[in-house]
Order: structure tokens, then C-alpha cells, then sequence
């Protein structure tokens, strides 16, 4: 299929690698101009035209120069730059979310560089290719990663190696990751169709009427479940071409006009104060052309308002020939090593719990408004929620500064979180490994599922290991990322059920990312901390991998539930928070629970909305 509109690749062959390692300059600047175009198109594909994707392009060439001379494969040269690339990505999106809010607000889109705006017009899209391209902003952000590399492989730039090498997954793995981002953009092209139609339904609009005109996560899953339901909007699903069709030939986004300015030599406009670049390259890495190339880019990005960038003469570790990129083991954290604690690394938790609900019964809601002043709220990506229906939920959530929540099921139908707010889907029991339940967790998550709740416990899911590890595979055909089953009690213990259900998926050759722990304390005492982050430091000493605590508190299970009063729950929260956000291992956790009425008043976080308990505003600071 000929190309329409866009850049013909013709990247440079082995040879000019060979020379551009070897120090030809000449072959240095037939590298730059072969690869810019496809650096370019994965990032700001990537990062959805984020102002960030000027600074992430020169942050990769700079890179691939400077480490250039220590190439051990030139072969492998385009698998290496494409591996670079993802984990520049990476790295902005970790260092986004790691940022205070006042810099994330301040760190908005160029409205001039919407990355699918540039794609429409340069290649001149129209009808479902159109479409496609705009659907692309309604994908979760690892999804659009992922995206930026399958839609170079459909157009025939990249190959299912190099994607596999770039994202350090499995073949297997990346196929089913593959298939189930498609599945999230089939998803957003029915609810761009939906969004276009002309007259738009009347019960779309509806709505919408709360909506900010933002595409996310959120509102294209509330956009979509109104698609499926209704009977003027469900041909938004009808004909839709298979998306390897519509990108089959597609050519690489043309650089912006700086970029080709730079690459001529012949800048647009001379900068106010022309910005300092010092690349540090391996002797026979073509070190003075580089730098030159490299000037050029900084200083096209200066003249539209970017700020000087000074690279100095910082030396990267040599990668090897075929990098491959893994995912983090763990959420960003605080750099802060963890602290050392005075209980035992084996302590158990004080208390063998028997509680948590399938789903609690409803609450009765409280109107009482809040009258404290406002107060410091923490914005932890570890920090999160269990959740069940009360009112105030969605307003709840948003108050107390939870990154993620979940509701012990697949969906968020129930409890619908507000935007920004990530909700994580269960699989409770064996009762819910259906292709129907396990479908809709897939479409509803973010890129996690949390394993059997409590499957130790006769009255909670009540799983025996084989069960468990038998129904396991399924699990991970949905392609996510998996949780272990949370056991109530007893994780560090070997041979207990935990042990015995990881001991199991290695023989079996099972994938378990992270670990799930829950944990009640019935010692109030200042001692409670310690022992909470003991057990939490022991656990994590036997598996090694990222915990995700999606229960604890301090409640007496013995007899009668026994509960400390606010000024224990205070000291409680504050330290244990303060411990788990010291230990990088730590990646999530979630207090139990986020309401405060009924039955769970005495230990909750919110009485509705706007009203936090004591406990409620201890937590709404940490993190």
C-alpha cells in the first residue's frame, strides 16, 4: 500500500553503523536523520503530544550518541534505539507522577503539539484512520506506550523482536499485552464515534454534562458502557475495520519544521541566548558532530520558548547490545532506605483477622458538612483505598488523596471513582473466574488484578492452594499484571498457605508480580507500628517482590470487636504510613476502609464527601 503524506523511511544500513561507531562524522549525521523520524514518532505517540516530547527525543539521541562507541551488535542497533527510547518514556512518566501537583499543573500540553492533531493533518487522515488516531487519546498511559510500538510494527517499521526486546516482556507476555491494548482501542474508537455523531444522542449528552472535555481512563469506560446499552449508540461498534488494516503502510509522523531545520544546518531564528550543549561521547563515537546535531535540536527547542539545556560531561553506564527495558518492581517511592524496626523480621500479625466483606452492606449516609480548615493533603502513588458504597464516595476518594482504590470486584460500577483516581479489579473467589468476569476486569482495570481475597479463610473466598493455582493461568491470559491471593494472616509463615501457593506457581511456571498482604493489629500500643512493618519486611524478605498491602488497621477480632480510640488510630496511621513509604519494595497499600457509617464508624476513614474522621484526616496527610 503507497504511503500518504507522511516520511518515507530510509534509515541508515549496517554499514553506516558500523561507520558512525567507528567515528565518521558523516556517518554520525546520516544516523541522526535516518533515526530521528522514528524516535520521534514513538515518543510523541507515547507521551500524546505532552510539551515533554522535544526534551525526551534529545534526551534519547543524546544517549544513543554518548554510548554509541560501545556498541557490541550493530546489527541490533534500531532494537537498541527503540529499547532506549521506551525507557526514556518510562522515565518521564515515573518522574511525572513523582512530581509535587503544583508542578503537574503547571505541566500542560502545548496546545501547538497535540501529537495526534500533527499526525491527522501531516498525514492527511480521514474516516477510520481518522478516527483511530484520535481514539488514541482516550488509552490508559502504559497503553499508549505500547500503541506507539504496535503501530510501527502494522506500518511495517518495527518488528515483533524489537517490541519484545524494547518492553523486556516475553514474547507470549507481549502478545497478550498486545492484544488487550487493541482491545482498549476498539474500545476508544466506539466512543469517538459515539462523541462525533451528528445529532449525538440525547442521553450521551446527559452524561456528559460533569465531563471536563478531557479524554481519560474514567470517561471512556462510562462512554463505552453507554454504547453497549444504548440502542442509538451501539452502531458506534458497527464496521469497524481491523485497526492492522487502517496502519498497514502508514508512514512514520514528519518531524516539525525545527526539527528539519536542524538537521540543514540552517536554524528558523536565532535565539535570544543561544542554549550551552557538552556531549561526553566515547572517543570514536563521532563526539564534535554529535554535539553539533544536538546544538542544532536544543537550539530549534529554544527558540520556541524552551529553556537552555546543559548536558555535561556525565558518563552513562555502556548498555548492552540489546537492551531490554523491565518493568519497575515497584511503584516511584521516596530514594530514603528502609528503616530498621525493633521486632522480629518473622513477627506474624497479632491477630488471625476474620473479616473482610464480599461487599459491605450499605451505609446510611451522614449530611454533616465539615468545619475543620483545610489541610495537607498527601498525593502518595503507593496510597489508596478499600472502598465500598456509601455516599460520598467519589468525593471521599478524591479528599483523602488516594493514587488507586478497589471494591473486592471487577468493575467500578458500584463505586465509581473520580478522575485521576486508578481503580485496581478482583477476582474474589473461584466463583468469579469466569471469561465473562475476567473480560470485564481487563476492560475496567488499570494494568493490575488483585488476586482471591482471603482464600485461608472459610468465610471469605475459601480457596485450597491447588484450587487456587489450578485457576491461576487464567488469570494471566488477561495479560495484566497479577497480584497474589491476599491471605489473611500468617504470609511469612513457611508452609502456610502463601508459601505454599508461591512454592506451587514456580513448579508450575506461574507469573505472580507482587505480593498482597493484610494485617490487624489488636495491640494499640505505640509497639503496633513495629509490628506491622516487621511482618510487612518479613514477608518481603521470603518472596522478594513488590507488597501491596490491600488491608490493615488496628482492630480486636477476639470476642466482641474491640477498637482503639482516635488518638491510636492517629499515631498508628501516621507511623506505619510514614514506614511504608520509606520501603521502595512497598508499592501500594490501602487502608481498611475508606467509609465511616454503620458498622464500620468505629475504624473508617469518612463519614461522607467532605467529613474525615480523626483517622480520616491522619490519612488524608500521609503520604
Amino acid at each position: 500500500m503507497p504511503r500518504k503524506g507522511g516520511f518515507m523511511a530510509r534509515q541508515p544500513d549496517l554499514a553506516t553503523v558500523i561507520a558512525a561507531r567507528a567515528g565518521d562524522p558523516a556517518a554520525v549525521d546520516r544516523l541522526v536523520a535516518g533515526y530521528l523520524p522514528l524516535v520521534y514518532t514513538i515518543v510523541g505517540r507515547a507521551l500524546e503530544g505532552h510539551a515533554d516530547v522535544d526534551d525526551v527525543v534529545q534526551e534519547v539521541m543524546i544517549r544513543v550518541l554518548r554510548n554509541l562507541g560501545e556498541l557490541r551488535e550493530p546489527e541490533s542497533f534500531r532494537s537498541w534505539l527503540v529499547a532506549i527510547t521506551v525507557r526514556q518514556v518510562r522515565e518521564r512518566f515515573r518522574s511525572r507522577h513523582s512530581a509535587p501537583d503544583e508542578l503537574l499543573d503547571a505541566d500542560l500540553r502545548d496546545p501547538g503539539a497535540d501529537f495526534t492533531d500533527l499526525a491527522i493533518t501531516r498525514l492527511e487522515l480521514s474516516g477510520q484512520r481518522r478516527e483511530t488516531a484520535e481514539a488514541t487519546r482516550w488509552l490508559d498511559e502504559e497503553n499508549r506506550e505500547l500503541l506507539s510500538l504496535w503501530w510501527l510494527e502494522a506500518s511495517g517499521e518495527l518488528t515483533r523482536d524489537e517490541i519484545v526486546d524494547a518492553t523486556g516482556v516475553g514474547r507470549q507476555h507481549a502478545a497478550v499485552r498486545i492484544q488487550r491494548m487493541k482491545l482498549q482501542l476498539e474500545t476508544a474508537r466506539a466512543v469517538v464515534r459515539a462523541l462525533h455523531r451528528a445529532p449525538r444522542c440525547a442521553d450521551l449528552d446527559a452524561l456528559l454534562i460533569s465531563w471536563d472535555g478531557r479524554p481519560g481512563p474514567l470517561w471512556r469506560k462510562r462512554i463505552a458502557r453507554h454504547t453497549r446499552e444504548c440502542g442509538v449508540c451501539a452502531s458506534a461498534w458497527h464496521d469497524l475495520i481491523a485497526a492492522e488494516r487502517l496502519l498497514a503502510g502508514m508512514a512514520l509522523v514528519p518531524l516539525p519544521p525545527a526539527y528539519f531545520t536542524t538537521l540543514s544546518g540552517t536554524p528558523a531564528a536565532a535565539p535570544t541566548a543561544s542554549p550551552t550543549v557538552t556531549v561526553s561521547l566515547p572517543a570514536k563515537a563521532g563526539g564534535s558532530l554529535a554535539q553539533k546535531a544536538l546544538a542544532g535540536m536544543l537550539a530549534a527547542t529554544a527558540v520556541a520558548g524552551g529553556a537552555a539545556l546543559v548536558v555535561a560531561d556525565r558518563e552513562s553506564p555502556p548498555p548492552a547490545a540489546r537492551v531490554a527495558v523491565a518493568e519497575p518492581v515497584a511503584l516511584p517511592a521516596s530514594p530514603s532506605p528502609a528503616p530498621s524496626v525493633s521486632a522480629p523480621p518473622s513477627l506474624a500479625p497479632s491477630v488471625a483477622p476474620s473479616r473482610s466483606p464480599s461487599r459491605p452492606p450499605s451505609p446510611q449516609p451522614s449530611r454533616k458538612p465539615s468545619t475543620a480548615p483545610p489541610v495537607t493533603t498527601g498525593t502518595s502513588v503507593k496510597k489508596g483505598a478499600a472502598v465500598w458504597t456509601f455516599t460520598g464516595s467519589k468525593a471521599a476518594l478524591k479528599d483523602v488523596g488516594a493514587s488507586w482504590y478497589y471494591d473486592w470486584g471487577p468493575s467500578d460500577d458500584d463505586v465509581p471513582g473520580p478522575a485521576g483516581v486508578a481503580f485496581v479489579p478482583m477476582i474474589w473467589g473461584a466463583a468469579n473466574v469466569t471469561t465473562a468476569t475476567l473480560k470485564q476486569a481487563a476492560a475496567e482495570g488499570d494494568d493490575w488484578l488483585l488476586g482471591f481475597n482471603e482464600p485461608d479463610l472459610a468465610e471469605q473466598s475459601n480457596m485450597t492452594v491447588e484450587a487456587a493455582l489450578d485457576a491461576w493461568p487464567k488469570l494471566e491470559a488477561t495479560g495484566m499484571k497479577l497480584v497474589s491471593p491476599a491471605v489473611a494472616f500468617g504470609g511469612d509463615t513457611a508452609g502456610g498457605w502463601l508459601d505454599r501457593f508461591m512454592t506451587g506457581a514456580s513448579e508450575r511456571g506461574l507469573r505472580v508480580d507482587a505480593i498482597a498482604l493484610h494485617w490487624y493489629g489488636s495491640d494499640f500500643s505505640k509497639a503496633a507500628v513495629n509490628q506491622f512493618l516487621g511482618y510487612v519486611d518479613a514477608v518481603h524478605q521470603r518472596y522478594g517482590k513488590p507488597i501491596w498491602i490491600t488491608e490493615f488497621g488496628l482492630i480486636d477480632f477476639g470476642g466482641s470487636p474491640r477498637y482503639p480510640s482516635d488518638a491510636q488510630k492517629v499515631a498508628f496511621i501516621k507511623g506505619a504510613t510514614a514506614g511504608l513509604e520509606k520501603r521502595r519494595f512497598v508499592a501500594r497499600y490501602a487502608w481498611f476502609g475508606l467509609p465511616a457509617v454503620g458498622d464500620s464508624a468505629d475504624f473508617g476513614l469518612y463519614k461522607d464527601g467532605k467529613t474525615p474522621t480523626e483517622a480520616g484526616k491522619a490519612y488524608r496527610a500521609a503520604g
